[in-house]
């Protein structure tokens, strides 16, 4: 099990540091934003090209982010069962929505967005707008993130058997959002 673990630490560091590489670009994608709408003002000029820049950066948070998300614990539950059951049971239930959830379909996401970022590459896929920029770093984005986040999924699969064969501790905490 300490082989596994380790892998699990690794894959978490990994998350963790896109999460951290995502807070950045949330800042750089504000200044852009706002840099924009000083030049498009002040000096009467504009491109599409720091419009589509602040998606990709978007795409970034969004997609890259979820693993660190997923590794935090914050990520979105349907809080049916899982709010009122014990520690034992918010494990096998997250042992469950894991393997039969969200490891298949990010695999399954993973493959789908091969073939989408390597047909953008191989044309050279640039926006249709004017000015716009090239495609396929945003869809390699794509790619990464679902490969990532399954890799996370695996992580999380990890930390929750050793918990249940009692060679870690893990926190089962659940706060259900306020309405």
């Amino acid at each position: 099990m300490s082989a596994f673990l380790t892998v699990s630490r690794l894959i978490d560091a990994i998350s963790q540091f896109m999460g951290k590489l995502s807070e950045y670009m949330v800042l750089l994608c504000c200044l852009i934003s706002a840099a924009n709408a000083l030049i498009r003002y002040s000096f009467n000029y504009s491109s599409n090209g720091w419009l589509e820049i602040q998606w990709y950066l978007f795409a970034f948070v969004v997609v890259l982010g979820a693993a660190h998300t997923l590794r935090m614990n914050e990520h979105v539950r349907v809080d049916l069962i899982y709010g009122a059951a014990s520690d034992k049971a918010r494990i096998w239930i997250d042992i469950i929505g894991l393997i039969v959830f969200l490891i298949p379909a990010c695999i399954f996401l993973t493959w789908l967005c091969w073939p989408f970022f390597l047909s953008s590459y191989q044309q050279h896929e640039v926006s249709a707008n004017a000015g716009g920029l090239i495609r396929w770093p945003v869809k390699l984005v794509l790619l990464c993130g679902f490969g990532l986040l399954a890799l996370q999924g695996v992580s999380e699969l990890i930390k929750r058997i050793a918990a249940l064969t009692g060679h870690v501790d893990i926190d089962t905490k659940y706060e259900k959002p306020l309405q």
